[in-house]
């Protein structure tokens, strides 16, 4: 276990807060209609979002999450783990369109692959480390840049990005998301991984391999 940084807490706190304000003046998740609206997770009624607790149900602990200072396991094939704070852990977030998550990267080339946010932007702060980030806008122009300790990056909503740790020691990072749900999707695994299979020829054409090793790479990532 380790003790996180004042400052840095600090440095998310306003961070997350410039993002709820961004997200006010062009919202990605809905804005509140109610003072709060904690996710009512067990309900069948299926709506954008989730419905409210009655509000005699509200506890203190359906805003409050505990365990972002435990080190994630990183002992995967990538070297990274994700730990999440969004609605799904914390109820209190529903309709207040934001989240965050610790993220670990294990030494040497801990990686979190190229990968979207369809429904939010991210805002990275390092707390120990050094990693390797960047996003791809729609021109295909690559802006990538080395961060340090302390360093905060943007990765705009829906665009490619990755983090990669480029140090000598395990890394830790927290993000803040515009969005109390804003969905993963790893490049990688939703081509080549996605149930029923995308055809073989679609993925054969477009990245100018053969079936042989599309069927290959298919096999390799349905597992994962």
């Amino acid at each position: 276990m380790e003790s996180f940084p004042a400052l840095a807490f600090a440095v998310l706190v306003i961070f997350s807060y410039a993002n709820s304000i961004v997200i006010h003046v062009r919202a990605g998740d809905p804005d509140p209609l109610q003072d709060i609206c904690v996710a009512d997770l067990k309900s069948q009624v299926i709506v954008n979002g989730f419905p409210c607790k009655p509000a005699a149900a509200v506890t203190a602990g359906d805003f409050m999450l505990r365990g972002l200072d435990k080190v994630g396991d990183t002992s995967n094939m990538l070297g990274f783990n994700v730990t999440p704070a969004s609605v799904m852990e914390l109820p209190g977030l529903n309709t207040l369109g934001v989240s965050m998550v610790r993220i670990d990267f294990a030494t040497p080339l801990g990686l979190v692959p190229p990968h979207i946010h369809p429904r939010a932007t991210e805002i990275l702060v390092v707390i120990e480390g050094t990693l390797s980030v960047g996003f791809i806008t729609t021109n295909n122009t690559l802006i990538s840049t080395k961060l340090e300790k302390g360093d905060v990056f943007v990765f705009p909503k829906g665009l490619v990005h990755f983090q990669l740790n480029i140090g000598s020691v395990n890394a830790v990072a927290i993000s803040g998301l515009s969005s109390q749900n804003p969905g993963t999707q790893l490049v990688a695994n939703t081509l080549f991984g996605a149930s029923p299979p995308v055809d073989s020829s679609v993925l054969a054409r477009a990245f100018q391999i053969n079936d042989k090793l599309v069927h290959r790479l298919q096999n390799k990532f349905k597992s994962s």
